[in-house]
Formats: C-alpha cells, sequence, structure tokens
C-alpha cells in the first residue's frame, strides 16, 4: 500500500473514532441536561441553603398565640447593643407547634441554624430529630428554642452575662406555650432555668418543677452526645421519662 492511501486511511479512520466520540459525548450531555431539568437544578446550584422546615414552621401563622410570640419575637428583634445580634444574620426564634405539651430549649444557634432561620437544624439537630423519633415523637409535635435566639460568634457558648439578657425573653416564651414539659438540652439551659449547684450529670434525669407548675427534665445536648457518644445510653433514659410523662398527659 502507497503512503498516500495509508494516511488517507488512517485520516478516515480517525474521522470516525472522532464523529463517534463525539456523539458519545453528546448523548451524555443531553442525558444529564434532562436530568438537571427533571429534578431542578436550582436545587443543586443555588447558593442559598435549602430550609427543610419551612412546612413545620407554618404551624406558628396557624395558631391562637401566634400575636403574642409575634410581639416577643420583635421585642428580641429590637434589642440595642447586643454583641450577638450584631454578629449573627438573624434572629432563630422558634420551631414546631405552640401548643405541644413538650418544650425544648437548648443553648443558641449554629451556623445552620443562623442560616435559615431555624433551632437545631444542623448535625445536632438531626440527631435531636432521631432521638424524637425514638419515642414517635417529630418536631410538629413538640416546640423548639433556645436559650439565646442570635448565633454567639465561632458558636461559642453564651456568657452568663448574654444568658441573663436574654432570660426575660425566655421565660415569657414559656409562659406564652405554656407546656406541661420542659425538656432543657445542655448546661446552658440547665444553669439558665435551675441554677443548680451540681453538674448536669448529676442533675439530669431527675425531674424538677418549673414556676411550680410544668414538670422540666435536664438531659444532654446533642452536639454533646455526638462528642461523647457513650453518654447516648443516659439521653435515651431521659428520652423514656419524656415518654412516660407524655402518655400520662393523653
Amino acid at each position: 500500500m502507497d503512503s498516500g492511501r495509508l494516511v488517507k486511511k488512517i485520516t478516515d479512520k480517525s474521522i470516525i473514532i472522532f464523529l463517534n466520540f463525539s456523539m458519545t459525548i453528546n448523548n451524555k450531555v443531553t442525558r444529564l441536561a434532562k436530568y438537571y431539568s427533571l429534578i431542578n437544578y436550582n436545587y443543586i446550584f443555588n447558593n442559598k441553603a435549602i430550609n427543610r422546615y419551612k412546612q413545620s414552621q407554618k404551624i406558628l401563622s396557624n395558631n391562637s398565640k401566634n400575636p403574642a410570640l409575634e410581639i416577643l419575637k420583635k421585642n428580641i428583634e429590637n434589642i440595642k447593643n447586643c454583641e450577638l445580634k450584631k454578629n449573627a444574620t438573624q434572629i432563630v426564634f422558634a420551631d414546631g407547634n405552640p401548643d405541644a405539651n413538650l418544650m425544648i430549649i437548648g443553648e443558641g444557634p449554629g451556623a445552620n441554624e443562623d442560616l435559615e432561620g431555624c433551632p437545631f437544624v444542623g448535625r445536632a439537630g438531626q440527631l435531636l430529630d432521631k432521638m424524637l423519633k425514638a419515642i414517635n415523637l417529630d418536631r410538629k409535635e413538640v416546640y423548639i428554642t433556645n436559650v439565646v435566639n442570635f448565633r454567639p460568634p465561632a458558636n461559642r457558648k453564651p456568657t452568663p452575662e448574654e444568658v441573663s439578657r436574654y432570660l426575660p425573653f425566655l421565660k415569657k416564651h414559656i409562659e406564652i406555650i405554656s407546656p406541661k414539659i420542659i425538656l432543657l438540652l445542655g448546661s446552658t439551659a440547665m444553669t439558665a432555668l435551675l441554677n443548680p449547684t451540681e453538674v448536669i450529670s448529676k442533675v439530669r434525669g431527675k425531674w424538677f418543677k418549673y414556676n411550680q407548675s410544668i414538670d422540666l427534665l435536664v438531659s444532654y445536648h446533642p452536639a454533646f452526645l455526638m462528642r461523647q457518644p457513650d453518654q447516648k445510653k443516659m439521653a435515651w433514659i431521659d428520652l423514656k421519662m419524656i415518654r412516660e410523662k407524655l402518655v400520662k398527659l393523653r
């Protein structure tokens, strides 16, 4: 075979290979485009966090306690000279059912909560959801808030001064919700409402009375349980106590 025919044959073969490769790429691009069209590409490429808890937050707008809650929220939003508010993205007020028998109070918002404006939506929130599910509850059946309503910088613990400043708001929050049971998660919430002389490991698992009428229990914060998973067995004991108390209320 002469060199001219050889070159032509090689060239023709290269063109065929290139065309086949192009068709393969085009087919993949087409299928990928259809896939993103099907699932809505905005969910993938949007820079904003997806608020998975919008549905449960709607409960707030259809409740008789809503006017009082809105006033409380406004009062917190209008707080002056507050470093927490100054450094936060937005207020993190509450989530769940205002008519719930169980009110859960944590420490304060983290990065995910600050972004979405809803308490317990990060990894600790996912663990809380699992904990509630273990006693046949979900977020729509409880009411959730925190001691402070703005994220402390770098997720640090709120200072005693910050807790004292937000405590009147928290007490008003409890007054409006008027739950049958309060579950305090973590030492910050425990200290804010109980101010015990003992550490949380000595206080958890015991029933107390808030304002001489509301049953109150202290347990470990989900964030602590992620760092100390061996303590989950103690948290499970606390959850069962909550479950038993709720059963008696039915």
